[in-house]
């Protein structure tokens, strides 16, 4: 009968030796790192096409509210439940009709256009343009002389305006206007109103100025970057008066739908991985 001492090498009772069980750990590890990066992978591109991307500021058309270089995060979630963009909301949305012709493109490097596809660096189409919506369907918008702007005949107390400009612009090039915005249409402008080629100078358009709905990317929420221009980017209480803007219940609470679904999505991959693997120290 042989006697089992109980070494590293043999192990206590049949049980794998210590070193046999540290390498067994090690291999499983290595053949779960690449299932891990796909799901990685898999998350961040679900969430870059329905609930949350990146964008970054090229140009000083809405200082001060973004400055050239910031990183913005927009909520791309809310119009797939039929939200569609409110007055005072600051967006992103496809170039409508060669607004940005002339504009010199970047070439990003392969790792760039990497990550920007997966969502993990802001954008780099340079055909997405970021304004503040001032009118929506059914509006009428109107700039006579310096200002203040008008919406449907209600002058609008501007705070956000680049100091030292003034809410309307006079020239014979657009910046004296009156439209009505057709339903299915948003009327924007920058908030640096004399540095920014908006709605006011495209009327010559298809669309006379106007930016078709279909092509809003989505709302931006947050400046996520640098880290001294962290904020939010509410809705301004100009949009609020009375007779301007009547926005439900159900609108409102949508626009905290991204965060609280991006959670719910990660939690049912916490837990399954919990059960399939033992805690690890986060550090």
């Amino acid at each position: 009968m042989t006697e089992q001492n109980g070494t590293d090498d043999e192990g206590v009772g049949g049980t794998p030796p210590a070193a046999a069980r540290e390498a067994k750990k090690q291999r499983s590890f290595w053949k779960e790192l690449p299932i891990l990066i796909g799901i990685a992978l898999v998350l961040a591109l679900l969430i870059k096409t329905f609930l949350v991307q990146a964008f970054s500021i090229p140009s000083a058309s809405m200082q001060n509210t973004l400055t050239e270089g910031d990183r913005v995060l927009v909520d791309k979630l809310t119009p797939w439940f039929g939200s569609e963009p409110e007055r005072g909301e600051v967006v992103v949305f496809h170039d409508p009709d060669q607004w940005l012709a002339g504009e010199p493109t970047p070439e990003p490097n392969a790792v760039q256009t990497v990550l920007s596809w997966i969502g993990l660096m802001p954008s780099a189409d340079e055909k997405d343009l970021i304004k503040r919506v001032i009118g929506v369907g059914g509006d009428t918008v109107e700039c006579r002389g310096t200002g203040p702007l008008k919406v449907n005949g209600k002058a609008l107390n501007e705070p956000y305006v680049y100091p030292g400009n003034t809410p309307c612009s006079v020239d014979d090039r657009g910046g004296q206007f009156k439209v009505k915005v057709p339903e299915g249409s948003i009327w924007v402008m920058g908030d640096h109103r004399q540095n920014s080629a908006d709605s006011r100078y495209n009327q010559s358009d298809r669309h006379g100025g106007m930016v078709p709905v279909k092509e809003v990317v989505g709302r931006a929420i947050v400046v996520a970057w640098p880290i001294n221009h962290w904020d939010n980017l509410p809705v301004p209480e100009t949009f609020d008066q009375d007779g301007l803007q009547n926005q439900s219940a159900g609108a409102a609470a949508l626009t905290v739908a991204p965060q609280g679904l991006a959670v719910a999505g990660v939690l049912p991959v916490v837990w399954w991985r919990r059960g399939k693997t033992a805690p690890v120290e986060t550090r």
